[in-house]
């Protein structure tokens, strides 16, 4: 199975569905079955920022407990979206879409980056160890 690793706190805040899309600086045109990866690092400042300290709490997550090095969800990756405009508090995406509130926040949504979106994101009952790696990998185990 495909894998994205993602640094804390995004990942825990993508799974959990308090991120509609995830944003990178590279298009993929992969489409289907994805798992997301917790890398070991922590963007601790952003833990304690408003409103990612507020939404983790609402989990029982702060910036010192939040899982990494495993791969936490399961999920279907079915776009990549061009971002096309930017006005500092939202975003429009290639086809349309807007993007605003913790969604934009949550993410980086410049001109030229892409907007991934996925559906059926699944936590997994028990975390698998792993280490991540850059880009899309490959986890045999979950294929």
């Amino acid at each position: 199975m495909k894998v994205l690793s993602m640094i804390q706190p995004w990942a825990s805040l993508f799974v959990l569905g308090e991120i509609k899309y995830e944003t990178r600086s590279w298009r993929t045109r992969y489409r289907g079955p994805l798992a997301i990866h917790a890398s070991l690092r922590t963007d601790k400042a952003a833990c304690r920022d408003e409103p990612v300290f507020s939404v983790l709490a609402k989990h029982g997550y702060t910036e010192t407990k939040l899982p990494t090095g495993v791969i936490l969800a399961t999920c279907r990756l079915v776009n990549c979206y061009r971002v096309t405009g930017n006005s500092g508090d939202s975003a429009v995406l290639e086809e349309g879409q807007e993007v605003k509130g913790n969604d934009y926040l949550f993410g980086d949504y410049r001109v030229d980056h892409f907007a991934w979106e996925v559906e059926d994101m699944t936590l997994l009952p028990e975390f698998i160890p792993a280490k991540g790696q850059l880009g899309l990998w490959e986890y045999p185990i979950l294929s």
